[in-house]
């Protein structure tokens, strides 16, 4: 037999859109869970946990919107080992064309006291009743142990054979706190192989938090004791310190085949994109030594490093950029570029889009190209990143004025088109892009509140384009936006406009 027909196959659950988006200031509306998805569904995830439909009437609309369009993954959401929350989920996914249930209950001593207030063996008891209850609605469901890294060993094991005879498909053993070590962590996995006598009509899975900084490392130590499926998130975002990242997961399983004997179904060339693409819908940079898809992952500056992998990659670079789908600015475009060559290009890149969207970029390609003299991959995904995002755009900039310097308070004159209308204003503050942000405002009649604000080069040199993002909150609700130009004011009133054309337009669609 081949090294590969030896390999087992690892499943991977992303819950990007349902745990990742718990992470402060992750908050995603409608459009960007759905250019996640889509990208989550060309990455070949075998699951997308798309939500917990009971938490709100939005996390239940976007779970259901995304069930309609996903083809091949599954689609999954949380709910609580409870009748009305179990309903609530398979209304939620019913129209999916591979719907999950995934339910939970806590099962470590500290949770069931303190938290549920339940006696183990009643907790034994709903955990059983409602696998049951799930499993009439739903041919697929999951069921997690919730805080199962503190549970004792003898209580896992009587709950993992009950819901397994009570017709869950997959088990999860969660390190849901970030409490675990690996050593001890893949002992569990192990432990729970060995002493389940029906184990084998399930899959079992983890998921683990990032607490100490082990979650990587203990997801890897459960695959090696035996665990069939991983749970992650696109760059590790997720409550409190993350989840487990899939890029470092599917890469260290990619890189060290040999060593784990297991392998996944994800395509790796649309790791780098789907990163991309989490950072922009979220706002959420990862750092720059990020592994796998931080910006210096293989980037080398001391000599010898750089001396070396000129001489062979191999003696610095354990994988390949281009593995992970990293843009290397192998072709350079020009104004005098044709749309053929730009398409060509995106299609590399990994953007499949229509045709109104790839002329509605072209022309944008066209008016960077006549401010810088050469085009790169990372400008042409700049540009691709912010088209796809989708926003309408109720408002739109028509121009900007600004007045600035040490010795007077800086004024910015804002222009913008509403639905046809010129409307323009003036406003001073301290600085010309909060002066800038303040007119907008009193044009929109908006108040809101900034609360992060970015500026990022997107590649070097005088005539970088600039990559502005901003967050701002209108009470509960946290908006996005992100601008791109050769200008870093015209960036961020670009981002800040994209913002509050999301809010504009979440407001136009409750009326």
């Amino acid at each position: 037999m081949s090294e590969t027909h030896n390999m087992r196959r690892i499943y991977v659950f992303d819950t990007t859109l349902r745990d990742g988006e718990q992470s402060p200031g992750c908050t995603m509306n409608l459009r960007d869970k759905l250019l996640v998805a889509e990208h989550l569904e060309a990455l070949r995830v075998d699951v997308i946990e798309a939500g917990f439909a009971i938490a709100s009437s939005g996390d239940f609309e976007a779970i259901r919107a995304i069930a309609g369009v996903v083809k091949n993954a599954s689609v999954a959401s949380l709910c609580r080992a409870l009748p009305k929350d179990i309903d609530c989920a398979w209304e939620s996914v019913r129209g999916a064309k591979n719907p999950r249930i995934h339910t939970f209950i806590a099962t470590s001593p500290i949770h069931m006291e303190f938290k549920l207030k339940m006696r183990p063996d009643d907790v034994y008891a709903q955990a059983v009743a409602m696998v049951k209850y799930a499993r009439n609605l739903c041919g697929d469901v999951e069921f997690s142990l919730e805080d199962c890294s503190r549970s004792e060993r003898p209580f896992i094991y009587r709950v993992v054979e009950g819901v397994i005879a009570a017709g869950a498909k997959t088990v999860n053993v969660p390190d849901t706190v970030g409490y675990a070590v690996p050593e001890q962590y893949g002992q569990m996995i192990a432990d729970i192989l060995a002493n389940v006598p029906n184990i084998s009509q399930a899959r079992i899975s983890v998921h683990c938090h990032n607490d100490l900084g082990l979650a990587t490392a203990n997801s890897l130590a459960a695959i090696k004791a035996g665990a069939d499926q991983v749970e992650c998130t696109v760059n590790g975002i997720g409550e409190r310190a993350g989840n487990t990242a899939l890029e470092e997961v599917v890469m260290a399983l990619h890189t060290r085949r040999e060593f784990f004997q297991a392998e996944t179904g994800i395509d790796t060339t649309k790791i780098y994109s789907t990163s991309r693409c989490v950072t922009n819908v979220t706002g959420s940079k990862v750092q720059a030594n990020k592994a796998i898809v931080g910006e210096n992952a293989f980037a080398h500056e001391a000599g010898i490093h750089q001396h070396g992998v000129l001489a062979n990659p191999l003696t610095y670079e354990i994988m390949t950029p281009e593995s992970i789908g990293l843009p290397r600015n192998k072709m350079v475009l020009g104004k005098h570029s044709g749309r053929h060559a730009f398409e060509s290009r995106l299609q590399e890149l990994g953007f499949h889009l229509d045709a109104a969207r790839i002329t509605e970029l072209f022309a944008k390609f066209k008016d960077l190209a006549d401010r810088k003299k050469t085009v790169g991959d990372a400008d042409i995904e700049a540009l691709a990143h912010d088209i796809q995002t989708m926003v309408v755009e109720h408002v739109k900039l028509d121009r900007f004025n600004v007045l600035a310097s040490n010795a007077i308070t800086p004024v910015s004159t804002i222009r913008l088109n509403r639905d046809g209308k010129l409307i323009e204003q003036v406003a001073a503050s301290d600085g010309p892009i909060n002066a800038s942000f303040k007119a907008i405002s009193q044009i929109l009649g908006v108040k809101v509140q900034l609360e992060t604000f970015q500026l990022t080069a997107i590649t070097g040199g005088a005539d970088a384009q600039c990559e502005a993002t901003v967050r701002v909150r209108d009470g509960m609700r946290v908006f996005h936006g992100r601008g791109i130009s050769t200008d870093v004011i015209e960036a961020s009133i670009l981002a800040y406009l994209q913002a509050l054309n999301v809010l504009l337009d979440e407001d136009a669609n409750k009326k």
